[in-house]
């Protein structure tokens, strides 16, 4: 297994090779469901398993039971979302994560700092999946890992280009924005490969406030 960081955060790395131009963000252009997820496999794991190198356990909705109580300041808690024969992934990757927020703590939130932090996090899943559709022919999972107040995406597809952040950046153009955002929110990214296995995960981390 091998792990890229393409460059540091805050530090915008080259355009990768063979890139198309089209655009790394941007939510497509069908509407935002704000109601529960009522369709894709969803499985909720507990302390068991590495963010780097997910469990798989077996599809199910909603089965198994989270650990450690709060993700603010309980131990390690993990769910998963499966993509498959699913339509809509964007705004149901969205529904998933908002979920998980509210059960590990940081929806509702008391504060704006802690209101920003939520919709960060799901600013970054929308990028990431939206990512995989226009790069990698569509995600296959989605995976939130909550511990010590550090929130975790993951986001696999059969992809084998590397995101990279389109520089120069330039916030009129349309497009290429996804990946710069990413960059901008997160504590940190970068990419996970298996070596014989095709694709790749996508990670993301974010932090809580205060």
């Amino acid at each position: 297994m091998s792990t890229t960081r393409p460059y540091s955060p805050g530090d915008r790395g080259p355009e990768p090779s063979g890139a198309s131009g089209a655009s790394e963000g941007g939510v497509p252009g069908s509407g935002e469901s704000e109601g529960g997820v009522s369709a894709g496999h969803a499985a909720v794991i507990g302390a068991s398993g590495s963010p780097s190198a997910p469990p798989s356990p077996s599809m199910g909705t909603s089965t198994g039971a989270s650990a450690g109580g709060s993700g603010r300041g309980g131990g390690r808690q993990v769910r998963r979302l499966s993509f498959d024969d699913q339509s809509g992934v964007v705004p149901l990757a969205r529904d998933f994560t908002r979920q998980a927020l509210h059960a590990w703590g940081w929806l509702p939130s008391a504060t704006a700092d802690q209101r920003a932090a939520a919709e960060d996090v799901l600013l970054v899943v929308s990028e990431l999946v939206t990512n995989a559709c226009l790069h990698a022919e569509g995600p296959d999972e989605l995976w939130i890992t909550c511990e010590k107040k550090v929130i975790r995406l993951e986001v696999s597809d059969r992809g084998t280009g590397q995101p990279a952040p389109r520089t120069p950046h330039r916030a009129g153009r349309p497009g290429g924005h996804g990946m710069f955002i990413v960059q901008r929110l997160c504590l940190d990214w970068g990419v996970v490969r298996t070596p014989g296995v095709a694709g790749k995960r996508v990670w993301a981390e974010l932090g809580a406030p205060g």
